[in-house]
């Protein structure tokens, strides 16, 4: 009796202990920056979406800390789901190069702008939303549902200063918290 009594507290103070480490990891994460986050503008076609992308800005986050020269590469693989290798520099654009890499499904139904990716494995699918894009695929402004993650991605890697501001200003049409915005480095 008292060896199941012990069992159970040590079950009990794992299941605390994984609960406080979760709200920690959680708590580690951006605030709400929409607290209204819109339905994505337009339908995204996949093959002009593929390709090398430039972090222009992001909400910060827990798996980007420290990262400048921030990219993205999208590529059809032959199941198909689309490859995603996210590439960041440690400290500078110059810095020691870090990548992820994972995979994307599309979302039936969703005009090709929602995608749900994994970096962990084949049970964890996080939203990945295309909110709006330019006609010539030279911009894209990603979001999720929770409107803690946004990620502002040019073709360029240093766009120019009028794109720069329009991106900004559309953000903030979407909804969102600018200020919240850090700038990556290139």
């Amino acid at each position: 009796m008292k060896r199941s009594i012990l069992h159970l507290t040590v079950a009990g103070a794992a299941l605390i202990g994984t609960a406080l480490v979760l709200q920690a990891c959680r708590s580690m994460d951006t605030k709400r920056g929409n607290a209204s986050v819109p339905e994505p503008a337009k339908a995204v076609d996949l093959d002009r979406y593929l390709g090398l992308w430039y972090e222009y800005a992001r909400y910060d986050n827990r798996f980007e800390r420290d990262c400048e020269g921030v990219t993205a590469e999208y590529a059809r693989r032959d199941d198909g789901l689309v490859s995603v290798r996210n590439t960041c520099r440690e400290g500078s654009p110059d810095g020691r190069a870090r990548a992820s890499q994972g995979r994307a499904r599309v979302v039936p139904d969703s005009n090709g702008a929602k995608l749900e990716v994994s970096f962990f494995g084949p049970f964890f699918f996080g939203k990945y939303w295309v909110l709006d894009h330019a006609d010539d695929y030279t911009w894209s402004i990603v979001g999720e549902p929770s409107g803690r993650y946004l990620w502002v991605l040019t073709r360029e890697p240093r766009p120019s200063g009028e794109l720069g501001n329009m991106l900004i200003a559309r953000a903030r049409a979407l909804g969102y918290d600018t200020t919240q915005l850090r700038f990556t480095q290139h």
